[in-house]
């Protein structure tokens, strides 16, 4: 399933998260692997410092696994479906793990490109 996420880098972390992204260090042994390097490359930031991406995840609850790994750098502010549950081959049944090659999520964040700007780079500029 893919669910939106929005969330605000905690106080004083944003040179910690900065250099676990550079270090590849981001979201290490996870079993979502390198999703949390894509997901920040994804990310876009809006003007009051609120960054959104969209994350693929199969555990219920939502982010069950990957909630430490972002909490220690983020308050998750919002989680929720992404789309229509129903809709999701997964979801719904009629394919098992069919997030894995669904392409919504590459729609999903093409949506979001026209907002904000990208997080990654907002974070850059003001980790200098």
């Amino acid at each position: 399933m893919r669910y939106l996420v929005k969330a605000r880098v905690k106080p004083g972390q944003e040179q910690p998260l900065l250099g676990a992204i550079i270090g590849d260090t981001l979201g290490k042994g996870s079993i979502a692997g390198d999703e949390y390097q894509h997901n920040m490359k994804q990310a876009r930031i809006n003007p009051s410092g609120v960054a959104t991406w969209v994350e693929t995840c199969f555990c219920d609850p939502p982010l069950e696994e990957e909630r430490p790994y972002w909490e220690k750098y983020f308050e998750l502010l919002v989680v929720k479906d992404a789309h229509s549950r129903r809709n999701c081959r997964h979801e719904n049944g009629t394919e098992a793990w069919a997030c894995c090659d669904c392409d919504c999520t590459v729609q999903l964040e093409e949506k979001l490109q026209g907002h904000g700007e990208s997080f990654l780079a907002r974070l850059r500029s003001s980790s200098s």
